[in-house]
């Protein structure tokens, strides 16, 4: 299938492809089907089937991408994020995503006891000084 009608350069057309190749995933292997898309899009969106679902059969990865309106550019940036995540799984590397959800779990991580009071020992500190400042004495002249 050729995307190069649908913004998708044929260099990068031919570098997925051969991604897939390396990766051993062949189209005979992909599931492929159009669903309604969800979400922005209007009355566009809610009459098309423009929202890409591939499951991979041997190793049961799904993708699902309504990146765009066009089905035919969801139908290249499906096999590119099944690419992507076959590439982590076999490489044994944490994904993005798994990156991302992880930093944000740090973030929210409750503070140790010692971080909690020499934060909160800073504040009085701070607090301290703001006090001081509005209660300047006054010169009496």
């Amino acid at each position: 299938m050729s995307y190069s009608k649908y913004r998708v350069t044929t260099a990068k057309e031919k570098e997925l492809k051969q991604k897939m190749q390396k990766l051993g995933i062949k189209e005979s292997d992909l599931v492929e089907r159009f669903v309604r898309a969800r979400g922005r899009g209007g009355q566009k969106v809610n009459k098309t089937s423009s929202c890409v679902y591939l499951k991979h059969l041997p190793t049961g990865i799904e993708v699902k991408c309504q990146k765009e309106r066009s089905q035919a550019l969801n139908r290249f940036f499906a096999r590119r994020i099944l690419a992507q995540k076959m590439e982590n799984k076999i490489l044994g590397k944490l994904s993005e995503e798994r990156k991302r959800i992880e930093k944000i779990r740090r973030q929210k991580r409750k503070r140790s006891k010692r971080a909690k009071e020499k934060m909160l020992k800073e504040k009085h500190i701070r607090s301290e000084k703001k006090a001081a400042r509005r209660t300047k004495p006054e010169i009496e002249t």
